[in-house]
């Protein structure tokens, strides 16, 4: 029923080891949630059965950041859960990638306040930003997807001392707000 009944038995295949390795880690990527406010919603219903993020090898929520090697930020963060937030980065194994999800994880968004992070970015480093107040589902699939692609060609960045540099990629929002279908009428009988 699979691919070894299309195949003949003394067929051989060859390709390059790095390809196998990145194809692999690309269609397993075992995200950690950092989810602290309605970009969490998000994020489940992101896993949930209607947008089905297993289709991207990428069902497996590790809560453990020894376990994860993806790591999505979604919603606001404070200043008192910035080192939290930056332990976990750091006991993540390498290679590691960090998705910025909404608007407050991003640039604070509308909590521009002193007690609110005006943007992850500048105390861990970002590859992928997905736009929005909340996002949808649909746009951080496109966030993953652009991590995985970048994954699959191996085109990671490293400075001359062989750290590696955020990717800092913007995701652009894949829906269009519709009209409302009732007529807003404020103060009228």
């Amino acid at each position: 029923m699979g691919i070894e009944s299309a195949l003949p038995a003394d067929m051989f295949l060859t390709t390059k080891l790095n390809n196998v390795i990145n194809w692999s880690r690309r269609s397993s990527l075992w995200p950690m949630p950092f989810a602290t406010a309605c970009c969490g919603i998000e994020l489940m219903a992101t896993a949930s059965s209607r947008f089905d993020l297993a289709r991207f090898g990428a069902e497996v929520m590790r809560f453990s950041p020894r376990q994860s090697d993806l790591l999505i930020v979604a919603g606001r963060v404070s200043i008192k859960m910035m080192p939290v937030l930056q332990r976990i980065y750091q006991q993540m194994t390498e290679p590691k990638w960090v998705i910025s999800m909404g608007a407050c994880a991003s640039t604070g968004g509308v909590f521009d306040t002193y007690a609110v992070v005006q943007g992850i970015d500048q105390f861990i480093p970002v590859d992928v930003y997905v736009p929005g107040c909340p996002p949808r589902p649909e746009t951080l699939i496109e966030g993953i997807m652009a991590i995985q692609r970048i994954v699959d060609e191996d085109n990671i960045p490293r400075d001359p001392d062989g750290k590696r540099l955020p990717l800092q990629i913007a995701v652009a929002p894949t829906h269009t707000v519709r009209e409302q279908p009732v007529p807003l009428t404020v103060g009228q009988n």
